[in-house]
């Protein structure tokens, strides 16, 4: 009755009072602010000074609006943003202001894609198509590294996507300059007969020391600025007539591989020599084709080990350069937000990780590879097809995945998704019909139906989840179904657990009122229940039971939160379960566990964070904790270290008492947002295992790189001699534009 009745009653309740409070969520205006773009015949040099005549002849954009702490209200801090442009590149000029000079920024570490919390930034996003669904965004802090990103229907991000673009940046005792030139190539638009054209654009800026977000055009701060309908205009745009638009990245690169105890099949040493690449070709303003050959990833961030003690299966993401465009394309599905919203279950018909790599993360080598993808206001469309090569026991497959959507409505959309996996012996089939509807302003709902097939087997299954979102800058509510048969079986896809029928409702409220204590440094109260229930799909038995409660969850102004949270579970097991080597029964278990989640200001110097999870355990007990602190005296030094245990206390058939331990060490040493000395170490006592990386790089040019690589890995057994494999490698890319 709990998951059906009281519950309901519970958010409808919830929903009805978060209607009457709605009253900051705004509509986006229909009376657009602008910013007028100047056509220049001139090219400016970016060096983050301004200091050309030319930026005089561009209006400044009008002044911004805070989003956070006080939505609507005027910003503390002046943001001055001009537009240029020529035959050949888009020009930025940005004066973020600031009354206390060099002393207010923040910055942590010069990683590209760095963390938006813990630096001062301006972000910059196009809306090209102006579908008010399409959105890039271009980001920097005031060192001049680089954050950029893809995003649709601000619900799939191209996160680690890599655009092609210049910036530099200037620190004075006013505040900072940032100079960007975007060519025209790496954006995205009509290529109309217009002599002139308009786009949906925005601008935020993130103050770092007080946490303060404002934006040229305002919107509320329960979403992103990839909601383009919130987004202004970019006006006086005359984009080139279209032109050949190719680039091409050839690569030669050489290793060194030296293997340790792997037995007489494997040699001891080798040595490599590799040469491939990859060429993009813009057909038009709405289609991209991607061929690669020899692809090669040497240069990926290396997985971390994870010591998992839940049911769900682990989801490492993608790092490939080549797949992380219009990953949002093909990668539709659902899981848990950012936030923790949305439930815990992942179910995604298509994951590019299945592709050139094993179970294990170890590459498989990939012979050639296209992809073909259309983007416009009304349809999206593409497909990938991909050969990998046969190695030792892995036979030569090949894959393909195709995916078709249809935009119609306020932001409504349907489509298809199919792939398919060939080996000699068997093709598996999957296919899949999805559809996202916003249904309103603070309101969607997701939804999909998936169906798979092997023809070597003959088995069939199926999974689908709809998801309900109603959010707002009081509330956050959701309600997600989803369900995954036993013999569903993706194999180019992900699933976070099978044989299950998932019923994850949540709320968060969040609270800024009068009642709010120490508003000087306590920026809202945030409490939040996610109750879940998984029953077994093939018997309806309730198999698992979570009512997550956190009475108690505090966001500062800093930027620093703490959470304490309480954790009734319910576990029944069907089959034995063997988390790190513990074997636990058959059985139902009923135990409480208790959360605390804290982290100081991110933009510190020294900064710290825990996650803790304690108390009954199935049939014992457990402490489990990540305790991870960086210190970062100057932006171009990052030392990072991650400390995981979980203490076990008479768990399981044997009554096991045992410490497993994870620990990890990761330094970022930089010259420059262009030349940096990255590394870590990981020693793992689950399974004796000591692992490091270090990777030189140097982007010589624009996505132009020299890396050197080397990378160790070593493990013991109680059954092997102590086995390691060491990789040393040298690898040179080159990007030309045509």
């Amino acid at each position: 009755m709990l998951a059906k009745f009281p519950l309901s009653l519970l958010l409808l309740v919830i929903y009805c009072n978060a209607s009457s409070q709605s009253t900051d969520f705004f509509k986006p205006d229909s009376i657009k602010k602008e910013i007028r773009a100047v056509k220049i015949t001139s090219f400016i040099k970016i060096d983050g000074e301004l200091n050309e005549a030319e930026w005089a002849l561009a209006p400044a954009s009008p002044k911004f609006i805070q989003v956070e702490p006080y939505q609507s209200q005027p910003a503390s801090q002046e943001t001055q943003v001009k537009a240029l442009y020529n035959s050949q590149y888009m020009y930025f000029g940005i004066f973020c202001r600031d009354s206390l000079g060099k002393k207010a920024i923040r910055a942590t570490d010069f990683k590209r894609d760095f963390n938006f919390a813990a630096h001062d930034l301006v972000n910059l996003v196009f809306d090209g198509f102006n579908d008010k669904r399409n959105a890039m965004s271009l980001a920097t802090n005031a060192y001049g590294v680089q954050r950029d990103l893809l995003a649709f229907d601000d619900l799939y991000y191209d996160i680690d996507w890599d655009g092609l673009w210049k910036v530099r940046t200037t620190r004075t005792d006013s505040g900072w300059y940032a100079e960007i030139a975007v060519p025209w190539q790496t954006l995205r638009y009509h290529r109309t007969k217009d002599s002139l054209q308009s786009w949906g654009f925005n601008v935020y800026r993130n103050r770092r020391l007080t946490n303060e977000i404002t934006a040229f055009s305002e919107f509320p701060r329960s979403v992103s600025a990839a909601r383009m309908d919130y987004a202004g205009v970019l006006t006086n745009l005359q984009p080139p007539p279209p032109k050949t638009n190719v680039r091409i990245q050839p690569y030669f690169l050489t290793s060194y591989d030296h293997y340790k105890n792997y037995g007489p099949d494997v040699k001891e040493n080798e040595t490599n020599v590799k040469i491939g690449g990859d060429l993009k070709w813009a057909v038009n303003s709405n289609s991209v084709l991607d061929l690669t050959t020899n692809t090669d990833f040497a240069q990926a961030d290396a997985d971390r080990a994870v010591n998992n003690v839940t049911r769900f299966n682990v989801f490492f993401p993608e790092r490939r350069q080549f797949f992380l465009e219009n990953a949002s394309l093909f990668g539709v599905g659902v899981s848990q937000a950012a936030d923790a919203a949305g439930g815990s279950m992942r179910i995604q018909p298509f994951f590019s990780r299945s592709i050139g790599l094993d179970t294990s993360g170890n590459p498989i080598p990939i012979d050639a590879g296209a992809r073909f993808v259309y983007r416009s206001d009304k349809w999206n469309y593409g497909g990938i097809l991909m050969r990998q090569r046969a190695v030792d026991a892995s036979p030569g497959t090949n894959f393909f995945v195709g995916r078709i959507s249809k935009n119609f409505g306020r932001q409504n959309r349907i489509g298809a998704l199919v792939t398919a996996k060939n080996t000699p012996n068997s093709t598996n089939i999957v296919s899949a019909v999805d559809g996202f509807f916003r249904l309103a302003d603070d309101q969607s709902l997701n939804a999909m139906i998936i169906q798979s097939t092997n023809t070597k087997s003959g088995k069939k299954g199926m999974a689908g989840f709809a998801q309900y979102y109603y959010s707002n800058n009081h509330y956050k509510i959701w309600w997600t179904e989803s369900v995954v048969t036993k013999n569903f079986d993706p194999q180019m896809g992900f699933v976070s657990r099978y044989d299950v029928v998932a019923t994850t409702p949540g709320i968060f409220y969040y609270y800024r009122g009068k009642k709010l204590p120490f508003k000087k440094i306590l920026r809202a109260w945030e409490p939040s229940f996610s109750p879940e229930f998984y029953h077994q799909a093939s018997t309806g038995k309730l198999t698992e039971r979570t009512l997550t409660l956190y009475p108690v969850w505090l966001n500062f102004l800093s930027g620093a939160y703490f959470g304490y949270g309480i954790v009734p579970t319910y576990e029944h097991l069907s089959e034995a379960f063997n988390p790190l080597g513990i074997s636990i029964p058959v059985g139902s278990y009923n135990y409480v566990q208790h959360q605390i989640w804290a982290s100081t200001d991110p933009s510190k110097i020294l900064n710290a964070q825990l996650l803790y999870n304690g108390g009954r355990y199935f049939n014992g007990r457990i402490h489990s904790a990540d305790w991870i602190v960086q210190f970062a005296p100057i932006p171009h030094i990052s030392i990072t270290t991650h400390y995981n245990r979980n203490h076990f206390f008479g768990v399981g058939e044997f009554k096991t008492s045992t410490v497993i331990d994870l620990y990890s060490i990761e330094g970022r040493f930089a010259l420059n947002p262009r030349l940096q000395l990255v590394g870590f170490y990981q020693q793992n006592s689950d399974n004796n295992s000591k692992n490091y990386n270090i990777r030189f790089s140097w982007e010589y040019q624009p996505l132009s790189y020299i890396y050197f690589i080397y990378n160790h890995t070593g493990f013991k057994t109680a059954l092997t001699s102590p086995q390691a494999e060491d990789h040393l490698i040298g690898k040179i890319s080159y990007l030309k534009q045509f």
